[in-house]
């Protein structure tokens, strides 16, 4: 018995985690690289398109660079990542190119998908890419990444791009075999084979995973990184990288998580669960409802309160008048030009100020409620 939403899909995003690419020391461990390469390579080679998200930049930068552990300084965690990323796609290269398979690199930040004008490049990029048989590789720009690098954070990268690129199934391997409803090393506990909404996970206990100490995620960023995948109608299956080829074929390994919702626009889904907001602009009660059931673009005339340290463009967070998070968007005004602008309407402001100062303070595209 085979899963239907395995054998039907065309286009895969695989996530692997750290911990199932390195030695215990830090290294790559070649092999495991191979054997997972080698599975990824009969899947392309059957016909189906494969998008690669992996870890491992930073943990294949610590043998090279003399470090036992993963360091804590960003600096040196960019380090890192600057000498193993190299390194990583060498192999991959390498391993792929026995099955007469291309590979190409790609590095993303938040901009490249949140930002209006970079979004659809991203898409495009990724599109010719499979178009010409190429097995993309993704990673974040961990060694220019201004916030701090974490490897869990990958999961939700792999749900995002797997979004982005229209894939039809997202796979979370790990270290792991699949979800259980406790620790999976303590007895009695069982493995969930499927979830179909959040009731399934009522009293399950989602810890960290990972013993490789290579790498920062765990249950709780998969199973996140599935909500956001299946919230937008890609069903995703998580287990173990040994499990793959079986995965893959549809077996029923792991646990399968159901769709749950339907795809909504790219930019919007990253901007709700991509982004850290730079500031926040407090609404009144009559822009709250404006924004949250009208679905109606903020002006001036509806905000009360800014703070942070913000430019046009950023991401900020829209609060209620108790300080609630209602909606995020992308602001079009500087945080030192908003203050003279509150509670004014644009027909006000156009007079007083010019037509510049009519647009939208935030428009409904460029929002999405939390």
């Amino acid at each position: 018995m085979t899963r239907p939403e395995v054998s039907a899909a065309r286009r895969i995003v695989v996530k692997v985690g750290s911990s199932s690419l390195t030695t215990a020391a830090g290294g790559l461990d070649t092999d495991r690289l191979r054997t997972l390469v080698d599975v990824l390579a009969g899947t392309r080679l059957a016909g189906v398109e494969v998008v690669l998200v992996s870890s491992g930049a930073i943990a294949a930068g610590l043998a090279p660079l003399g470090l036992k552990r993963r360091p804590r300084g960003l600096a040196a965690q960019q380090a890192a990542a600057s000498v193993g990323q190299g390194l990583l796609v060498h192999r991959y290269t390498d391993e792929l190119a026995r099955h007469g398979l291309v590979t190409g690199q790609v590095l993303l930040t938040l901009d490249d998908v949140t930002r209006r004008a970079h979004y659809r490049n991203a898409y495009q990029t990724f599109a010719k890419l499979l178009e010409l048989g190429v097995l993309p590789i993704v990673n974040e720009n961990d060694s220019v990444g201004t916030s701090e690098i974490r490897f869990g954070d990958n999961d939700r990268l792999a749900a995002l791009v797997a979004h982005l690129v229209h894939a039809d199934l997202l796979l979370l391997l790990s270290d792991v075999d699949g979800l259980y409803d406790g620790h999976p090393d303590h007895h009695g506990t069982t493995l969930l084979a499927d979830v179909r909404s959040d009731d399934d996970l009522t009293g399950v206990r989602i810890g960290k995973a990972g013993a490789a100490g290579v790498g920062t995620g765990g249950m709780h960023t998969k199973v996140q990184a599935a909500k956001i995948a299946t919230g937008a109608g890609i069903p995703v299956v998580l287990t173990s990288a040994d499990n793959a080829a079986s995965a893959l074929a549809g077996a029923p390994v792991g646990t399968l998580f159901h769709p749950t919702g339907r795809r909504r626009p790219t930019r919007l889904l990253w901007l709700a669960h991509a982004t850290e907001p730079k500031g926040l602009l407090g609404l009144d009660a009559g822009a709250v409802r404006a924004v949250t059931e009208r679905r109606a673009s903020l002006l001036a005339a509806g905000i009360s309160t800014v703070g942070g340290s913000f430019v046009a463009g950023d991401p900020v967070d829209l609060v209620d008048p108790d300080g609630r998070p209602v909606a995020r968007g992308l602001v079009n005004f500087d945080a030192d030009e908003l203050p003279a602008l509150l509670g004014r309407s644009s027909a006000e402001l156009k007079q007083a100020l010019g037509a510049a100062y009519e647009r939208e303070v935030v428009h409904r595209d460029d929002m999405v409620l939390l």
